[in-house]
């Protein structure tokens, strides 16, 4: 029986399965829609739906740079052997690469893009089911800087760090030192002017109920908060955070001092913010073994 795009499609959209899976599923089965839904689920391309309530807080943090434009993307796994598995590697090229030739700012848009075979949604169904762990894009931030302007770009522990940054008016070396420092500090902004009011609002409480609870009077109290807040600025701003090489001036003077300006940073920590996996891994072995 002729295998035609339209049987392609339609098994496609019944089982989310890849393009060229539902393909070769239609050809072992003789055309028979039925079957190759059974073909599919037999060869654990349908596996991906099971694992969507599965924890997937592994994975690398990658970053990929074109002329002007520069992605930063992050894939998790479930587990922080899988991350280093050459196939899940590949995958992530894949992904990177065709979200910096885009114009995607979401991960839905992204999750839709053409990898030259099916979507990056499809690349990621076809991974999960044959490594066996529930993968996901979790997120991407593409930047685009003017032609006097530098990237730097800096990998940290094999991919579970990524920082990415741009200056202007300095070169590649100095974004590079500056992306070092961001991966290294972990600097939750990069200007005093981007940290949110409200948070800024707590710190100040928390330090002023501090120097009261010292003894300070009110007034003595409300004058340490300020130099408080300036360390307090030190610690998550990039542009005031002490240069590593120099703890004498700050990350901003370095950059000036080679006569440029920070323009942007964006950093990435594999798996921050989520819940990690808390599984007995010999156990979950057994399972798969037994077909549970």
């Amino acid at each position: 029986m002729e295998i035609t795009a339209s049987l392609v499609k339609e098994l496609r959209e019944v089982t989310g399965a890849g393009m060229m899976d539902c393909k070769k599923a239609l050809s072992e089965t003789n055309g028979n829609m039925d079957e190759a839904v059974n073909w599919l689920r037999e060869k654990g391309i349908a596996k991906s739906a099971k694992k969507e309530s599965r924890i997937a807080a592994e994975g690398l943090a990658n970053i990929y740079v074109d002329g002007n434009n520069a992605v930063i993307v992050e894939v998790n796994s479930e587990t922080d052997f899988v991350s280093k598995n050459e196939e899940f590697v590949s995958m992530i090229d894949t992904i990177g690469n065709t979200i910096l030739k885009s114009d995607a700012t979401t991960i839905e848009e992204a999750n839709g893009l053409d990898t030259g075979d099916g979507t990056i949604a499809d690349l990621i169904i076809a991974k999960t089911a044959k490594i066996g762990e529930k993968l996901s894009l979790r997120r991407f931030v593409k930047l685009t800087k003017k032609d006097n302007e530098s990237f730097g770009a800096y990998i940290h522990m094999g991919g579970k760090i990524a920082a990415l940054t741009v200056v202007a008016d300095a070169s590649e070396e100095v974004a590079k030192e500056v992306a070092m420092q961001a991966a290294a500090m972990r600097p939750l902004y990069t200007f005093i002017e981007e940290v949110p009011a409200d948070l800024l609002d707590a710190e100040k409480n928390v330090q002023k109920e501090l120097a009261i609870n010292e003894g300070k009077p009110a007034d003595i109290a409300e004058k340490m908060v300020e130099g408080r807040i300036k360390k307090y600025f030190k610690e998550i701003c990039l542009n005031e955070q002490p240069y590593i090489k120099d703890g004498d001036i700050s990350v901003g003077t370095y950059v000036k001092n080679n006569g440029g300006s920070i323009v942007t940073m964006v950093r990435y920590e594999v798996g921050e913010g989520m819940e990690k996996r808390n599984e007995n891994f010999a156990e979950e072995v057994m399972n798969q073994v037994n077909g549970k």
